[in-house]
């Protein structure tokens, strides 16, 4: 189960790695949910962090089928003009900044165990 915190660690990352290079974000996004453009990463963060979780591949393409299996047959945006959204072309660089958190936190992790109690 992902915690609001850790969702806001994964969501700070991904608007420092993703969102700058997002076309369609309006200004002063993100967020961009507020600013009337619902945005794929913000409404399936946690399920885009278990794909990534569960997915291990070199290649995108295993990514990309989960990613449209699981989030794009049930995302609300599906019926609107803002279907396509970003997340399918800046897919690549979501699932990099999710894998920056977790190496962050697996060297916290390690950094923790090391220390004498």
């Amino acid at each position: 189960m992902i915690t609001t915190a850790d969702l806001d660690e994964y969501l700070t990352e991904v608007r420092e790695q993703v969102c700058r290079h997002c076309i369609e974000r309006p200004p002063g996004g993100p967020p961009c949910g507020p600013l009337g453009k619902a945005c794929a990463i913000e409404l399936h963060l946690a399920e885009l962090i278990d794909i990534c979780h569960r997915v291990d591949s070199q290649r995108i393409d295993p990514y990309v089928d989960h990613f449209h299996d699981e989030i794009c047959t049930v995302c609300a945006n599906r019926p609107t003009p803002q279907c396509p959204c970003a997340l399918s072309y800046l897919i690549p660089l979501a699932i990099s900044a999710i894998e920056t958190v977790d190496l962050r936190r697996a060297e916290r992790a390690a950094v923790s165990r090391q220390r004498p109690r």
